[in-house]
């Protein structure tokens, strides 16, 4: 029987799988996609076997990663309801689905763990929250979801009432380090440089302060505070995007992603 099922291969299942695979070896691993092109295409991409069924990759797993868009999420667990028992790990990618909603669904006796990664796990930089009822289950069953996730990236458990506030922090919050990434770029061609190269200054620019918050585990203002010397072209910037409001901004687009959450 193979360890780790996954059901789903869009951006985010196709990375935990290769994550996975860094890990674990592909005996280990099967996964059922929606359509057989997706299925032949993950095929020949890691060799890993697939199931006609999402109903077979349950019976045949242990870890179960549920990967699949929130509008196919009833008919995919209608489909496997009869196939979990007490000894899966299932685990669940979908924002704003508790793990008591998810027993109710499945079975009381199911045990769930919900997994809030983001899309840099695709390229092994991804950040995940992870929660469950850490007494359902081992110390060994606790480590190999440490161990799955972290190859994809960072990982922290946490409490399950802060998932919510995992996907503002991390889940959705690429998006708007992209658009941020645009925007300075778009400073810099204002000012001459090609776009090509304004990409390259600024992404590099956004990935060099995030590791220094990382790395240092100075707080972020410190680390902001040091770069504005007195009087300098800096701190000008710092007062120019404090008065047109990016601060709060991103507030307000924390606040719109914990809405949608919640009304998912």
């Amino acid at each position: 029987m193979a360890k780790t099922g996954f059901i789903g291969m869009g951006n985010m299942g196709t990375a935990l799988l290769l994550g996975a695979l860094k890990t674990f070896p592909r005996e280990d691993m099967i996964f059922c996609a929606k359509t057989q092109e997706t299925k032949r295409r993950i095929y020949e991409q890691t060799g890993v076997e697939y199931t006609d069924t999402n109903a077979e990759c349950a019976n045949r797993c242990k870890y179960l990663v549920l990967a699949v868009k929130p509008q196919y999420y009833e008919e995919v667990l209608k489909g496997i309801r009869y196939m979990v028992t007490p000894e899966h790990v299932v685990i669940s990618l979908a924002p704003g689905r508790t793990i008591e909603d998810l027993k109710l669904e499945l079975g009381k006796d199911r045990r769930i763990v919900r997994a809030m990664p983001n899309t840099p796990a695709m390229i092994g930089e991804g950040m995940t929250g992870l929660c469950c009822n850490r007494e359902e289950f081992s110390d060994l069953e606790l480590n190999v979801l440490e161990k799955l996730f972290s190859a994809c990236g960072r990982v922290e458990f946490i409490d399950e009432k802060l998932m919510d506030a995992v996907v503002c922090a991390s889940g959705s919050s690429p998006a708007f380090a992209y658009l941020f990434i645009e925007a300075l770029a778009d400073g810099a061609v204002r000012c001459g440089m090609p776009r090509n190269q304004a990409y390259i200054f600024a992404a590099q620019a956004v990935k060099g302060a995030a590791s220094m918050v990382l790395e240092t585990g100075e707080h972020p203002g410190l680390l902001k505070d040091r770069v504005c010397s007195p009087a300098g072209t800096t701190i000008e910037g710092v007062a120019a995007l404090e008065e047109y409001g990016l601060r709060n901004a991103v507030l307000k687009g924390a606040e719109a992603v914990l809405k949608k959450c919640r009304e998912m």
